[in-house]
């Protein structure tokens, strides 16, 4: 009998400055820099791409780039 599972996604969690920084600690804990990037990009959707962008001075364009998994090369 196959598990059963429903969707989920890490964004919906990091809903306070609380649990964001708690995410930051763990991933920078773990020191795996590809984690890291992940983590920095689930926190930026989570806050709202266009919002992190605008405060960041680069266009969504390019925020979205330099946390892709291909960076910005």
């Amino acid at each position: 009998m196959p598990l059963e599972t429903i969707p989920w996604d890490v964004v919906d969690s990091l809903d306070t400055p609380e649990r964001i920084a708690l995410c930051l600690e763990a991933v920078l804990d773990d020191g795996d820099p590809a984690l890291v990037a992940a983590a920095i990009g689930d926190i930026a959707r989570a806050q709202g791409m266009n919002e992190v962008a605008r405060k960041a001075g680069l266009s969504r364009e390019t925020l979205h780039e330099t946390l892709s998994d291909e960076g910005n090369a």
